[in-house]
């Protein structure tokens, strides 16, 4: 009972691993160029050695054949020719003994000079009554083995052989290759016969097989040969090949030290000398330019903090200026506020080239709090709503998910979203600006979109760059810096996220900002999409400040779509 239960599993094993075969081998063509150069030399070799071998062994059998063919032809041609000879010069005129015993001398000779034992002689002409002469087989030859083509080319050609390819009866029960050959023999006062002479060509067969079986014995040990050698050679090029490969994947992993063998003068070591001489040029600019790198990082982050002392002072300053810029007259007023406008505006820059210098010099952490991305936006849009009335712009809140805690940095997720509200009320053109929050079991996510400007594909591609804007002759009128989307971007990033944006000229622009549940875990689909599916309705650029209240009142409204009704 276990042997036979034990086969079933055995095979389903061994048909596992015979359907895991294409597989294989499908990954060594992909991966290994040792592989795929061995599998074409020993593909090619084996098609050109079959078909040397198989036209080798065909030419062998003609020739073969053929030089048999014309031995028996001739030696039937001798053994008749003796035989008619015989006949001819007998002097058996109304002599029938004499003829009787010249037939029988026939009989005897043919077999003699001929060196094949298997003979048949029959009438063409229906011999006269009382001469004793008819028909004879020797050797067991029948007639059933001769066909009537045969036959009749015989009958028809008097003067010439005819011939045919047979199977002969052997005495063990087996049949051999061989060939009959006929012709007339005149017999006088008797008429005219058929000869047959059957050849066996057993020994013909033999030697072929044996041929063909050397040719193809000789083209497997020569492919075993070539294999060997293709291997040898192969591996004596790709070795220095498979370093090279080796070697730059650990150059390129960071180890600016690893350096390739150089052996001899031939092009191998060309190629190492070269690729060496390549390491050492990157490896010194690599260096140079993390030098550099180190230099301005520290070039602006002691340039921003020795900044910062004389820039308080100056912002003491300028705060008391402003606050008694009533009592100056209108030029001195103006100056006041655009000396305090432009101080914050300064200080502004110096903290985000602070924040940017932490995220060059990697010392930036985070500090996790559980916090409900929803209720994060909608205190955003609550201190936001000021500027967007300023603006023109209306501020809604569309968040079907995103009220479960997760753990996020508040502070930094808050100023992502003040800086991507504030672009959006920059460039939303006076429109409404749409605030997407949800979520999916891997992540949650905010989008903001607006329906001001927008930028071509080029410009979206470089928005995050540092103080890169897409119209250099626009004017920041929010007092922007410059570097918020690229502070946002590294913030997206440390938290293990992503902050993409979609843009169309003369549609729209919607930033798409997706945070993992589980810290460094971001797996699936954004909850939000990045390219918008539908657009919102324009409405007037003069609205009212929006209240936290009337933003949910806004969302549970019937007049504004939301999708999902699910708001857990």
């Amino acid at each position: 009972m276990a042997a036979t239960s034990a086969t079933p599993t055995t095979t389903v094993a061994l048909w596992r691993d015979w359907r895991g075969w294409p597989e294989t081998i499908a990954n060594l063509w992909r991966r290994s160029l040792r592989f795929r150069i061995i599998s074409i030399t020993l593909l090619l070799t084996s098609f050109s050695i079959f078909v040397t071998s198989l036209t080798m062994a065909l030419v062998i059998q003609n020739n073969l054949f053929e030089s048999r063919r014309d031995e028996v032809l001739s030696d039937a041609r001798s053994a008749v020719g003796a035989a008619q000879r015989t006949l001819d010069s007998a002097e058996v005129a109304d002599d029938r003994s004499a003829l009787r015993a010249l037939w029988q001398d026939v009989q005897e000779s043919i077999p003699r000079v001929s060196s094949s034992s298997l003979i048949a002689v029959f009438p063409i002409d229906v011999p006269p009554v009382g001469t004793g002469v008819r028909g004879f087989t020797i050797g067991g030859l029948s007639a059933d083995l001769l066909s009537s083509g045969l036959r009749e080319r015989v009958v028809s050609l008097p003067n010439r052989q005819a011939w045919q390819s047979v199977e002969l009866p052997m005495p063990d029960g087996s049949t051999a290759p061989g060939i009959v050959v006929g012709q007339q023999l005149i017999v006088p006062e008797a008429g005219t016969f058929e000869v047959y002479i059957a050849y066996d060509l057993a020994d013909s067969q033999q030697t072929l097989q044996f041929v063909q079986s050397t040719l193809w014995a000789a083209g497997l040990i020569l492919i075993a040969i070539i294999a060997g050698i293709s291997w040898i050679v192969l591996r004596t090029v790709s070795k220095p090949i498979v370093e090279a490969a080796e070697t730059s994947a650990r150059l390129a992993s960071g180890d600016l030290e690893v350096r390739l063998p150089v052996h001899g003068e031939d092009e191998l070591a060309t190629l190492a000398r070269s690729f060496n001489a390549m390491a050492d040029s990157i490896e010194s600019q690599i260096k140079e330019l993390g030098e550099l790198s180190l230099v301005q990082q520290r070039f602006v982050s002691d340039v921003s903090h020795e900044l910062r002392t004389p820039l308080t002072t100056i912002r003491l300053a300028a705060d008391m200026l402003n606050d008694q810029r009533d009592q100056f007259d209108p030029t001195m007023n103006r100056t006041a506020e655009l000396l305090h406008t432009q101080v914050q505006r300064f200080e502004t820059l110096l903290a985000d080239l602070l924040e940017i210098s932490r995220y060059d010099a990697g010392s930036v952490q985070l500090e996790l709090e559980a916090t409900s991305l929803a209720t994060l936006a909608e205190d955003v849009i609550e201190q936001m709503l000021p500027l967007a009335e300023g603006r023109g712009s209306e501020l809604r809140l569309v968040a079907p998910g995103g009220y479960t805690p997760v753990d996020i940095d508040p502070r930094r997720v808050r100023r992502v979203l003040r800086n991507l509200i504030g672009n959006a009320i920059e460039h939303g053109e006076g429109r409404p600006i749409v605030v997407t929050v949800d979520s999916n079991q891997h992540a949650v996510a905010v989008g903001v979109r607006d329906f001001g400007l927008g930028m071509d594909p080029d410009d979206a591609e470089r928005v995050f760059d540092r103080f890169w804007r897409a119209d250099p002759s626009r004017q920041r009128t929010i007092g922007g810096t410059g570097l918020g989307l690229s502070i946002a971007l590294g913030d997206a990033r440390l938290h293990g996220g992503t902050l993409a944006v979609w843009s169309e000229l003369a549609v729209g622009t919607n930033f798409v900002l997706t945070l993992p549940r589980q810290p460094g875990d971001l797996g699936g689909p954004s909850p939000v999409s990045l390219e918008p599916e539908d657009v919102v309705p324009d409405v007037t650029a003069a609205t009212e400040p929006i209240q936290l209240t009337e933003l949910r009142e806004l969302y549970f409204s019937d007049s504004f779509p939301t999708g999902e009704e699910d708001r857990s």
